[in-house]
Parts: structure tokens; sequence; C-alpha cells
């Protein structure tokens, strides 16, 4: 996969979009317990011209979560970071990645998802006792 537009091409043959823009696309990826996890994927370009995939899924509202518990979660993990951004005007923790689009196989991003949105689910429960919230 070489473009955004490549990426675009291959998820809409697999899942059904909800966001189809220009430069993000979005979808709800099933989870093998019957919940959904919202899947959200962006280009991004750097300064350098070099153009990435962002791929990112919501985890929790922040409201009064730790800082420092988030911090001390990104450290250990060896794929994907947290990161605030809005929905609908609030403060979400999203799980991320970024990943240049050269040499992006339709295998890694399969993979970059499904473990994205798996970790996500899962750290939504632990945050939310078990709820659903995103």
């Amino acid at each position: 996969m070489h473009s955004f537009e490549d990426v675009r091409s291959y998820l809409a043959t697999r899942h059904a979009l909800r966001d189809n823009d220009p430069y993000v696309i979005s979808f709800d990826m099933a989870l093998d317990d019957g919940r959904r996890q919202g899947v959200f994927l962006a280009e991004l370009d750097t300064d350098g011209g070099r153009k990435y995939l962002r791929v990112s899924t919501p985890v929790a509202p922040i409201g009064s979560r730790d800082a420092m518990k988030c911090l001390r979660f990104n450290w250990e993990q060896r794929v994907g970071y947290l990161a605030l951004s809005d929905i609908d005007g609030a403060p979400y923790l999203h799980l991320c990645e970024n990943r240049p689009f050269e040499g992006l196989s339709e295998r890694e991003l399969e993979s970059m998802i499904n473990e994205l949105a798996a970790l996500a689910d899962n750290l939504e429960r632990a945050m939310s006792k078990g709820r659903d919230v995103g």
C-alpha cells in the first residue's frame, strides 16, 4: 500500500465505512465477544513530505484519569500509544499507531487494526468497569 487511497480501497471491501472523507475514514470493528470498537484512519504528512497512516481507536473519556498511569502504559507498549483527542467536544483517550505508507502491506494493516481494537477494548473495560463507553 502506497497511499491513503490504497488503504481506503482495501478497507472498503472489508468494512462498512462510517466516515469516508478525503483524509479520514472510520468503521466499527466487530470483536470476538460481540462488542464493537470504532477505528479511525487518517493520512499524516511530515515536514519532510513523508506520508504516514495513523490508526486510532477511542478508549474512554479522559475524565479524571491519572496522567501518570497513561504515561506508564505508553512506556510499556510495543504497539500503540495513548493520545488525547476530542469526540463531539469531549476529550477522549485514544490508542494510536503511526506507520509510513512505504512498505505497508495489507497483512500489516490488518494486524495493526486488530491489535489496537482489541487492546483499546480491554483498556476501556478496565477503565470503565466493563461498560462499553466508546
